[in-house]
């Protein structure tokens, strides 16, 4: 860690920094300007293509290359001479204008069209171009392979396992059993909607002026069709096109997304606890690292910090995550800019979440179930038995079965004898009664271990 991570008030910059590499291209201020400068580029080559703009000639292949290289060759450097700019005029996306029109100013066929750069638009047209651009790029680059990389990991770990009994808890008392491998597939299946979700969510973008009616666009060239061109521009960016908006995009699609991410993160936190709490129980211990401590007073102590690292970080993102959800569609009239703070928190709650499902997974390849422990508290608590005898006292139409389970295990401690002893009793066809005798707590799965697979 540099002296400047340090100093960093977040911890994303600080003590993460080295965690969160593949988010800083896209959600800096590095990320940000990059984005804007993409948005006014292509913005000006699709003016070059109308016919109807006449004081535009078509760009030639040298044109293009120098406006792609302005993208393609974009650093960090480029962003601090643009900041240098905003500082002497106080705008933000007007520096971007004046940085391009200083980047072709000795290319005499680009410098002809210079004002045609941020033709009609507004500083949102820009920005909320480039923040849809920036999502979908953290979305595609960044949450869908660390999400299918942690879902991969959880299925690898269900089918080991598929096949090893566990004694369920319903209200934390012993319940029917379950397998390992079954409660992995749980998280599984609900983690694998949310995923298919996330690849499908629309991000909208819009491109119509200053109160999103093309007031000067439909000015300044009436026969041309801005509300086309503009879908068209917006589609082309790999972004849904949104036809009515105030001077900024309303941001309902961010709150759907955002709202995908706290479904995705409430699930993860979920599965925090319950792995937390198996542990506790010693269902799962830990693999050991050399030289890793685990407490600084108490040397024997393995503790489950990679979950707990996760739960906290999800519940910072979901925090904030629900404020904008709450906050960015609501803006007075026309436009106001109380969004533009919140915005640009955005990369922290989608920080906070790839750092937590980071822990999550460390935290997965350390586990190791307690196949002992497991079968023993299975043989401990024969009760559980009660409702599949219940179950078949009904089908052969005894007297008030449910009734006679209850009175004979709730709330008491049973054994293998002692249950047997009750199935005896019964008056159950011979071959049925051997089956429940035959019956243990192991045994006693359903399909669990098909539903484990089969996720």
């Amino acid at each position: 860690m540099d002296t400047a991570a340090l100093m960093a008030i977040s911890p994303l910059d600080g003590r993460y920094q080295e965690k969160l590499s593949s988010l800083r291209n896209i959600f800096s201020e590095y990320g940000l300007i990059k984005f804007r400068v993409v948005v006014e580029i292509r913005w000006l080559e699709m003016l070059a293509e109308q016919k109807e703009i006449n004081q535009i000639a078509k760009l030639t292949p040298a044109s293009k290359q120098v406006l792609d290289s302005i993208i393609q060759q974009f650093s960090p450097q480029d962003a601090l001479r643009i900041k240098q700019i905003e500082s002497g005029i106080n705008h933000d996306v007007k520096a971007v204008e004046y940085y391009i029109k200083e980047r072709i100013s000795n290319h005499p066929e680009l410098n002809a069209i210079s004002e045609f750069i941020h033709f009609g638009c507004t500083s949102e047209d820009i920005n909320n171009l480039a923040y849809g651009l920036m999502l979908k790029t953290a979305v595609e680059d960044a949450i869908l392979p660390t999400l299918a990389s942690l879902i991969a990991l959880l299925k690898n770990f269900a089918q080991d396992y598929a096949h090893t009994p566990m004694l369920a808890r319903t209200h934390g008392q012993p319940a029917t059993p379950t397998t390992v491998g079954k409660e992995f597939a749980n998280f599984i299946a609900r983690l694998q909607r949310q995923l298919e979700q996330l690849k499908h969510v629309s991000i909208l973008g819009k491109l119509n002026g200053a109160t999103g009616n093309y007031n000067a666009f439909s000015l300044a060239y009436p026969n041309l069709n801005w509300q086309e061109l503009s879908r068209k521009f917006v589609t082309n960016l790999g972004l849904t096109w949104n036809p009515y908006s105030t001077q900024i995009e309303p941001h309902d699609a961010m709150a759907e997304l955002f709202s995908i991410m706290i479904r995705v993160n409430t699930i993860l936190i979920s599965f925090d606890r319950d792995i937390w709490s198996y542990i506790s129980l010693n269902y799962f211990s830990q693999k050991t690292i050399e030289k890793e401590v685990g407490s600084s007073t108490m040397p024997h102590k393995v503790n489950p910090i990679d979950f707990e690292n996760s739960e906290g970080n999800l519940g910072v993102a979901n925090a904030l995550f629900e404020h904008m959800i709450n906050k960015l569609p609501i803006s007075r009239w026309q436009r106001d800019l109380s969004d533009s703070t919140v915005l640009r928190n955005i990369g922290v709650a989608f920080g906070h979440s790839i750092l937590a499902y980071q822990s999550t997974r460390k935290g997965i390849l350390k586990l190791d179930p307690n196949l002992h422990l497991l079968a023993e508290d299975l043989e401990n608590h024969w009760e559980i038995l009660a409702e599949a005898v219940q179950t078949i006292m009904r089908r052969y139409q005894l007297e008030q079965p449910y009734e006679k389970l209850k009175a004979f295990t709730r709330g008491k401690r049973i054994d293998k004898e002692t249950l047997q002893e009750f199935i005896k009793q019964l008056d159950l066809p011979p071959e049925v009664k051997q089956e429940l005798l035959a019956l243990t707590p192991a045994g006693y799965i359903g399909y669990a271990q098909e539903l484990a697979k089969n996720v």
